[in-house]
């Protein structure tokens, strides 16, 4: 991956998540969770099926709101901000499920994410002139030079992202994040479905955003060997709550984490040294 300029990106943002609560009639999906994301970290959010987590990461992000709780970018209470305007503070997100236009192509879908940030009004952008043809063209340029590029995705950018293999899809959904200038940047379960080679692709290009981008990263994922070997920090949940956090070593060796989601000590992953 090419070296990319930070002179122009912001810097990593802390997110802080404190005793965030969620229920869907009296179901408790998040029962006092809280978090903390440092910045420049990856931090990974694991549990069973069902434990809280993309609950959480739509709580964070904006989608749902929570019954109690606060969540704090880099200090400023944004619990009742609007997901978009959230994205315009440098919180941008991917899905579990692939949230991508298929008819659209991949240069076209990436562009996308930069959408909540031109200035164009919708005169501009009706006759396509003036402000908006500069920030077309400009935005063209920069997800060029610093997005597909970035990500290899050079020899893909005009094609239409139905025909995409599965891998490839959800590289691009991380590029179309990346499009949004992110200081947060929230992946949920980046690797889900894919074979050993795409993981492994996708987890040098998270290991990349982080290191050369600058970006903070918040994780939901059940590939452990991925998260052991990427992650600096771990939030375990269970039922919605939290029942353990710490570095890879120490959530690995938990005995509450074994029995709720790792198994036996000898059957959890191994974690690599560094």
């Amino acid at each position: 991956m090419r070296k990319v300029d930070m002179t122009a990106r912001p810097a990593a943002a802390r997110l802080e998540v404190e005793n965030l609560s969620l229920q869907f009639g009296g179901v408790k999906a998040l029962d006092g969770v809280s978090l903390d994301v440092a910045p420049g970290s990856i931090t990974a959010l694991i549990g069973p099926n069902g434990a809280g987590k993309t609950s959480a990461f739509n709580a964070i992000s904006g989608f749902y709101k929570p019954k109690t709780g606060t969540v704090r970018l880099d200090g400023v209470d944004i619990t009742a901000v609007p997901a978009r305007s959230r994205a315009k503070l440098g919180l941008a997100r991917t899905f579990q499920n692939i949230a991508l236009f298929r008819g659209m192509t991949v240069l076209d879908n990436i562009k996308l994410g930069r959408h909540a940030h031109l200035r164009s009004n919708v005169l501009d952008a009706l006759f396509y002139y003036g402000r908006a043809r500069r920030e077309e063209m400009q935005l063209r340029e920069e997800i060029e030079r610093d997005v597909i590029d970035f990500l290899e995705l050079d020899h893909i950018r005009n094609v239409p992202v139905a025909i995409l293999p599965y891998g490839l899809q959800k590289k691009v959904e991380l590029a179309r994040a990346l499009a949004m200038r992110p200081r947060i940047l929230m992946l949920d379960e980046p690797v889900a479905g894919m074979n050993r080679e795409e993981t492994e692709d996708m987890a040098r290009a998270i290991l990349d955003v982080r290191d050369e981008w600058g970006v903070t990263v918040l994780l939901v994922e059940h590939d452990m060997g991925m998260v052991m070997d990427i992650s600096d920090h771990i939030c375990v949940l269970n039922f919605g709550r939290r029942i353990a956090a710490g570095t890879p070593a120490e959530v690995r060796s938990n005995d509450d984490v074994i029995r709720a989601y790792l198994g036996s000590a000898a059957e959890a992953p191994r974690v690599e040294a560094a």
